[in-house]
């Protein structure tokens, strides 16, 4: 039986940044903490043999993606925001697909909680 090249995995959390991204008015004026966690869902068979970087994702240059992405926009939905960065991870990175978790935990939810988190998952077409 064939092993698909989706049942690697590269996961990188915590890339962090200040957004502007939010429904109220101070949201996009004095921003806040985003945290993005991802996984990328890829063959790393080329990379395990070869041993070179050529060959797989620079995990540098992908934090760095998102970081662009969280510093951009803005926008009022964090499931925008999520959607952009997979959007840019597949078509710069090019995985089989991404799962995105974006974290708000500055979100103004008016009781204590912890963090708000939207995760997606997306496939190349």
């Amino acid at each position: 039986m064939a092993v698909s090249p989706a049942h690697d995995t590269i996961t990188v959390t915590g890339i962090t940044a200040t957004g502007f991204h939010g429904v109220f008015e101070h949201e996009k004026r004095d921003g806040q903490t985003f945290r993005v966690d991802l996984t990328l869902h890829t063959s790393t068979r080329v990379a395990a043999a070869s041993d070179d970087l050529r060959d797989t994702i620079d995990y540098g240059a992908l934090a760095q993606a998102v970081v662009a992405e969280i510093e951009a926009g803005p926008y009022d939905l964090i499931e925008k925001l999520a959607g952009v960065i997979a959007d840019r991870v597949l078509s710069e990175f090019d995985p089989a697909g991404v799962t995105v978790s974006v974290h708000k935990p500055q979100a103004p939810v008016p009781v204590p909680f912890d963090d708000v988190v939207i995760t997606i998952h997306r496939e190349r077409a």
